[in-house]
């Protein structure tokens, strides 16, 4: 069983990178492909082992683009988080992790007691944004988010940035407590999530050490 979900995780990751599944679809199709339709397994690969295969596909096929192309991302979630500093900004998901893809957007967490300040400060900036729902990091009521398009770093195309998807999931002061958790499967090395601090701090550190979001804050 443990070579069966080792197979299924390396597939999930390697549809995730290359096609832009989310874990869930990703999990379903590989089972597809290796199993065939209508298969069922009961021993199926949780995210940490996919996010491991993620890690490790990423250094195997895209070893000499991959780096770049999360730098650029966090430099992209940076600004986000500079533009939207008063509301305490943590970063999660791929970006922040280390397994992000071309596919991938910028996931970041604010807290603060009046969310309607956040909407008002993207309408004082001329940020369009979507209004929908997001759960909760901790398991608990569904939270509001906002989701817009938001300017990548580089070469402008016809006066216009490049820009990738954004989504600002907005929290209650009393839940940033326990959000800089410590990942269980990372020998306590690795948070969820990052603040803006550890967020400058790998930006800093350039392209050629983006692997690992391993900082001290």
């Amino acid at each position: 069983m443990d070579a069966l979900r080792d197979e299924l995780a390396a597939v999930a990751a390697r549809l995730i990178v290359e096609d832009g599944l989310d874990y869930a679809n990703a999990k379903r199709k590989a089972t597809r492909q290796v199993l065939g339709p209508g298969a069922r397994v009961d021993v199926q690969p949780d995210n940490a082992d996919i996010q491991d295969q993620v890690k490790l596909y990423l250094a195997l096929f895209h070893g000499d683009d991959h780096p770049r192309l999360l730098w650029n991302l966090r430099r992209a979630a940076l600004s986000l988080m500079e533009e939207f500093a008063e509301f305490r900004p943590h970063l999660a998901g791929a970006v922040w992790n280390g397994t992000a893809t071309a596919h991938s957007g910028l996931h970041v967490l604010l807290f603060s007691d009046d969310s309607k300040a956040v909407e008002i400060h993207c309408i004082n900036r001329d940020i369009a944004y979507r209004a929908s729902e997001a759960a909760h990091y901790a398991g608990r009521q569904p939270v509001e988010r906002l989701e817009f398009a938001w300017p990548l770093p580089g070469p402008q195309a016809g006066g216009r940035p490049p820009t990738v998807a954004a989504a600002l999931s907005l929290y209650p002061l009393k839940d940033e407590r326990g959000v800089l958790l410590r990942n269980p499967r990372s020998s306590g090395k690795q948070a969820e999530r990052g603040n803006l601090q550890a967020v400058r701090a790998l930006v800093q550190a350039g392209p050629a050490h983006t692997s690992n979001p391993d900082i001290e804050r």
